[in-house]
């Protein structure tokens, strides 16, 4: 009688224990991403007052490139980054194969980012250059999955404000697409730093960055997305099939969101490919070293408890019926 009391009070004890935890994942998970009906509409130099409606991921592309710049308070590092992509797109070799698009989504920034964008839009009237300014700060991934959710381009590339990324290395990665995802086939291209590890670049970089760099890769492999050395190079390119069903999916606003995305690649079985890029560091990061630490090591392990308990599931893109 007092065996079967023990064990019973264990069994109570311990899915009491495992209902607390449940609870703390629901209450420490970030809530939906709310679009607002103003998120949904650009401003441009066509269109410097009225705004227009931007494109839904599930329609069709309407041109063949979108980049997505998420943008906070970079007023300073945005219009040198916007100078190299418009010199680089509109060079002899490529404006006469390739249409695109650049998506600036100002993500609350207090600074003036969405106006300096339209002046850039302005500047360069021959660049089809589309600002959309989010109703409050919601957070780097949160203004990319916007960005991606509302591009038109058959291929969407992710590229930061600040220009670290040399965006000449976008060819590479189409080349790369085009080999893991030919016919517009899912497919994800990751640029990476990886081959840099023992530069001057990432060298000189400061003691906590490099232990925070060599921490997130203990961490990665034991999340499940070790075999890729480089998660967090802000320069990604997607084809549009693997856009429509990773995006959606996503539900970290966060800097460490670009995990969360290559474990739903992982998880749809869209294939991945990294390709080495030149990359420099560029003053004026908004990364408190500290906070990203604990902030990395928590939303990894909410995004990884989602996903094992079924929580955050993505599903892949149903067939069209004949």
């Amino acid at each position: 009688m007092e065996q079967s009391s023990l064990v019973y009070g264990a069994v109570i004890l311990l899915s009491g224990g495992i209902a607390l935890l449940y609870t703390g994942l629901v209450l420490w998970s970030p809530p939906p991403i709310i679009t607002h009906d103003s998120e949904k509409k650009y401003l441009s130099n066509a269109s410097p007052t009225k705004p227009l409606p931007l494109t839904p991921l599930g329609d069709p592309s309407t041109v063949d490139l979108t980049i997505v710049v998420p943008a906070f308070n970079e007023t300073e590092r945005l219009p040198e980054m916007m100078r190299d992509t418009i010199k680089h797109l509109a060079s002899a070799g490529l404006k006469s194969k390739r249409t695109y698009e650049i998506l600036v989504v100002d993500d609350g920034s207090s600074d003036g980012t969405s106006a300096t964008a339209l002046q850039l839009a302005k500047k360069y009237p021959d660049s089809n250059i589309k600002v959309v300014t989010l109703e409050k700060n919601i957070g780097k991934g949160g203004a990319v999955r916007h960005g991606m959710l509302y591009g038109g381009g058959e291929r969407l590339l992710m590229a930061d404000a600040d220009g670290a990324s040399r965006i000449q290395d976008l060819e590479e990665l189409w080349k790369s697409m085009d080999k893991i995802a030919p016919d517009n086939a899912p497919g994800m291209i990751v640029g990476s730093r990886a081959h840099l590890v023992k530069s001057e670049a990432v060298v000189r970089r400061s003691f906590l960055r490099n232990i925070l760099m060599y921490g997130l890769h203990t961490i990665l492999r034991i999340v499940g997305v070790g075999h890729i050395r480089d998660t967090q190079c802000g320069f990604k390119l997607f084809s549009r099939s693997a856009a429509q069903q990773i995006f959606p999916a996503q539900h970290l606003p966060t800097w460490i969101f670009d995990v969360e995305l290559l474990l739903l690649a992982k998880q749809l079985r869209i294939p991945v490919a990294e390709v080495p890029i030149e990359w420099h560091e560029v003053a004026g990061s908004k990364l408190n070293v500290v906070t990203a630490s604990v902030q990395m090591l928590r939303d990894l392990l909410i995004v990884r408890a989602n996903h094992l308990l079924g929580r955050w599931t993505a599903y892949p893109a149903k067939q069209k019926s004949e």
